[in-house]
């Protein structure tokens, strides 16, 4: 039998019909064979992070358990992304995009593979992604960081408010 893990996925998108491309892609984990979506968040608007001129964003994230590899369980973001017209080979990094699907954390694992880096190694510093992860896995550890989710969002909350004093 194969051992199942808990993951957590973050859900981005600014082009188009931004909460239809969202909702297909909650859906689009459900679908994936050896996964079931075990709760989703809230979704949040937020102002784009990166290139100037996009439009803003609705996040969301979802938390998944699955019996896929990390890769496996990548690649199937991935078609689900292409599903809804995202090409990475032509993007540009940060640019707008229909649909983005970001594996933030695969357990308590830590995996440095080529185009696959768990962790994600950005997700402590953005509040897009902790926001809606807090709601549904804020006592989760980040296994580099050693402090849960909730406790990386306070941290970058306090961070904002002395960045305004």
């Amino acid at each position: 039998m194969r051992v199942r893990v808990i993951a957590c996925i973050g859900l981005g998108s600014n082009l188009g019909d931004r909460l239809g491309f969202l909702h297909g892609g909650l859906d689009g984990l459900g679908a994936l064979r050896e996964t079931v979506v075990l709760a989703r968040s809230d979704v949040v608007e937020t102002d784009a992070v990166g290139l100037a001129g996009q439009g803003k964003y609705v996040n969301a994230a979802a938390v998944v358990e699955t019996g896929l590899s990390a890769r496996a369980l990548l690649d199937g973001l991935l078609a689900i992304e292409g599903r809804a017209g995202r090409d990475r080979s032509k993007g540009e990094r940060w640019g707008a995009r229909t649909l983005d699907l970001d594996l933030l954390l695969y357990g308590d694992r830590i995996i440095a593979e080529p185009g696959l880096t768990v962790p994600h190694p950005h997700m402590h510093e953005r509040r897009f992604v902790l926001e809606p992860l807090a709601q549904i896995a804020g006592a989760v550890v980040h296994p580099v960081l050693g402090r849960t989710v909730g406790e990386l969002l306070r941290e970058l909350a306090g961070e904002d408010e002395g960045m305004r004093g």
